[in-house]
């Protein structure tokens, strides 16, 4: 999380402040209390400048 926030141009405290909201612009994978940043997903914003955001599913998921 700290390398990827500084490589993004942010803090720390800001890079998990996105991720506590679903918009930190690259894929996030929450492990217990651990919060790891995919490298692929992070290479790819970097290259592209496009943020792949984490934000969960909007619609209803329950059955009808």
């Amino acid at each position: 999380m700290e390398d990827a926030s500084r490589a993004l141009g942010f803090s720390r405290a800001k890079g998990y402040d996105l991720v506590r909201r679903g918009e930190f612009p690259c894929r996030v994978l929450r492990i217990g209390r651990t919060t790891r940043v995919v490298t692929a997903s992070l290479l790819r914003v970097l290259e592209s400048g496009e943020p792949e955001y984490n934000r969960a599913p909007t619609g209803d998921c329950t059955p009808p």
